[in-house]
């Protein structure tokens, strides 16, 4: 970390998964090194933002948030940061725009589950979102068909990738996306709170 900054340098591929992270789970790693493997990434940077726009409860403390991330997903090749915080960012699209800027040289990849692809369509610019970055969409339960027929899917359906494709994702001209199927696992942030599992003060 530079001034609490990730480092990258010219030519890595950097994958972006965003979310509030409340908590952090296995699913997130699982989903995480799928996406190392298959998508032929360097590095991916777990963005724990400060706040979902879309969602009206807030979550736990970022600090809170931050540290069971760390304790979550535990790999060299993968770094938990506040990045949107210190940039001053909540909305995606501008914090893509503010990490092309800053990372020079940098490919990255924006990452999501299948369940998010559903309502991408209502997140702030999302067609600008699609046209800065490659996408990688990865499977989540009960959402892999139900994605395919998204507004999103529908929209850029030209610009997906066949899955025999994904290790080369970020080494072509955007729009560019891939849905990848993989093992699923069903952990979710929502249920942990629900069971009572995280101490979110």
């Amino acid at each position: 970390m530079r001034q609490g900054f990730p480092i990258a340098t010219k030519g890595m591929v950097v994958g972006l998964l965003g979310g509030s992270f409340d908590p952090a789970h296995a699913g997130h790693a699982h989903l995480t090194r799928e996406a190392l493997k298959r998508f032929g990434l360097d590095r991916v940077w777990w963005l724990v933002s400060p706040g979902n726009p879309l969602k009206a409860r807030q979550p736990a403390p970022l600090a809170h948030r931050m540290a069971r991330a760390r304790q979550v997903m535990d790999d060299p090749r993968v770094v938990v940061t506040d990045i949107e915080a210190r940039l001053g960012t909540r909305y995606t699209a501008a914090t893509l725009e503010a990490l092309i800027r800053r990372y020079p040289g940098v490919r990255f990849v924006w990452l999501m589950g299948a369940d998010n692809l559903l309502q991408f369509d209502h997140w702030d610019r999302w067609k600008d979102i699609m046209r800065m970055v490659p996408i990688g969409v990865l499977a989540r339960p009960g959402s892999r068909l139900p994605a395919r027929l998204s507004k999103t899917a529908q929209v850029f359906w030209r610009a997906r990738l066949p899955d025999g494709m994904a290790q080369t994702l970020a080494q072509g001209p955007v729009p560019r996306w891939c849905f990848l199927n993989m093992p699923l696992t069903g952990a979710s942030s929502s249920a942990i709170r629900a069971r009572g599992e995280w101490e979110q003060k």
